[in-house]
């Protein structure tokens, strides 16, 4: 998880990482504030504050927008850091649970599990009523509210699709694909003239297959709200919906169009990288940032295109987010207030969305994106989408879902796969 998700770090200051080392340092570290002297918003993150001339760009941007909050607001904003050394067998999101209920930090970037519990438990401060919330997306507060609450708000939208190899497909004659059906039959096409696996996997992202069948209707039917109260209530199962999604990743395997073992073994980029950029297969899975990421798609020797994931109601990219949360508690909460006030402004979102070219939760700001992004981008521009984090249901989506479809990548099938989801709403339901 570690190695398949740094890439991902990098390109979305996201954090999903199993670490071990020392002791925890930050335990025996003391803040120095004289009140009166010095105010201070103390942030717990996966970054250090940068140097001016660091060469990272997504902590130079976060940095940028930190910096018009210091300077606006007269005060200093913290850092204290998740490293893998100071902490003995424990992931960021562990850390940030304990950081957070035992009051040690003001303000954090939380996972989107995390922030479903925290926000399950009253630990994070209700963000609905600060002035850059009506600027944001639709798809921002959906993901991120719990109990009629926002709880998180992040300064960027993480959006996942297919990457595929146009020049590949204009070969065989193929346009590209936009349902399931349409899908099945590329990769037959593909199969019969050579390409021994024309879907390149690892064992994080074919979730992505899975949400965008799931849940189309759910997001883009009009009655989102109603369905994701049925399911929290157990009126309806997530089985339902999930087992169209594993169907199709069955028949996908089934047919060899998916390599199950391999992708098991494969982390993210790493492992089918390699192979679609030398062209031996024409379709991945990745995140918006991969295309603009010369250490992952960003510089190809061929057409690349960035679409959504099959659905019914054609292509469907699926939507993930971190997001800063507030502590309920915080001891400086009015200042931690008026610094994500600052950070999530419009004017501080374009600053941040221009330096890493990425999906804004603005409404008001449209990134500046690759041709190769433009399909996916216009699909979200249209609010057509699917969650694959909410924090408003019950049952925890991205981590739940990925590990259900390592169970079918090792050989179980479909229906234990459903048990399992059925056993989960169980569970999580009987608290």
């Amino acid at each position: 998880m570690r190695k398949s998700l740094l890439a991902f770090l990098a390109g979305v200051g996201i954090l999903f990482i199993a670490a071990c080392g020392r002791k925890d340092a930050w335990e025996n570290r003391v803040i120095i504030s004289e009140e009166g002297k010095e105010r201070v918003v103390n942030l717990f993150g996966p970054m250090e504050k940068s140097d001016p001339d660091a060469e990272n760009i997504s902590r130079t941007a976060f940095d940028l927008t930190v910096g018009m909050a210091e300077e606006e607001l007269g005060l200093t904003v913290e850092y204290r850091t998740y490293t893998a050394e100071n902490y003995q067998e424990k992931t960021y999101d562990d850390v940030s649970l304990n950081r957070m209920r035992n009051n040690m930090d003001d303000l954090y970037l939380l996972n989107p599990d995390t922030i479903q519990i925290l926000g399950e438990e009253g630990k994070l401060f209700d963000m609905s009523q600060l002035e850059c919330v009506k600027n944001l997306r639709e798809v921002v507060k959906i993901a991120n509210t719990v109990n009629g609450k926002l709880v998180a708000i992040p300064q960027e939208v993480v959006a996942y699709g297919l990457f595929v190899n146009k020049d590949m497909f204009d070969q065989y004659h193929l346009k590209l694909p936009e349902t399931p059906e349409d899908l099945l039959e590329c990769c037959r096409v593909f199969k019969e003239n050579g390409i021994e696996t024309p879907i390149g996997a690892n064992r994080w992202w074919l979730e992505n297959f899975v949400f965008a069948q799931a849940y189309a209707d759910l997001y883009n039917g009009g009655n989102t709200e109603a369905e994701i109260a049925a399911l929290n209530s157990g009126e309806s199962k997530y089985s339902d919906y999930m087992r169209p999604g594993f169907e199709f990743l069955q028949e996908l395997i089934d047919k060899g169009y998916i390599d199950a073992k391999t992708a098991y073994t494969y982390e993210a980029v790493e492992g089918e990288g390699p192979d679609f950029l030398a062209q031996k297969t024409p379709i991945v899975m990745a995140y918006w940032s991969a295309a603009n990421a010369e250490t992952a798609y960003g510089k190809t020797d061929f057409e690349l295109q960035v679409i959504g994931f099959p659905s019914h109601l054609g292509p469907m990219p699926v939507v993930s987010m971190t997001g800063y949360g507030i502590n309920v508690d915080a001891e400086h909460l009015e200042d931690t207030k008026a610094v994500m006030d600052i950070i999530l402004s419009d004017e501080a979102l374009r600053i941040y969305s221009e330096t890493n070219k990425v999906i804004s939760p603005s409404e008001n700001v449209e990134v500046d994106c690759i041709p190769a992004l433009k399909p996916l981008n216009d699909k979200i521009e249209e609010n057509v989408y699917v969650l694959g984090s909410n924090a408003g249901m019950k049952v925890e989506q991205w981590g739940n879902t990925c590990l259900i479809v390592r169970m079918l990548l090792e050989g179980a099938t479909v229906d234990e796969c459903m048990a399992e989801f059925d056993r989960l709403q169980e569970e999580v339901l009987g608290k």
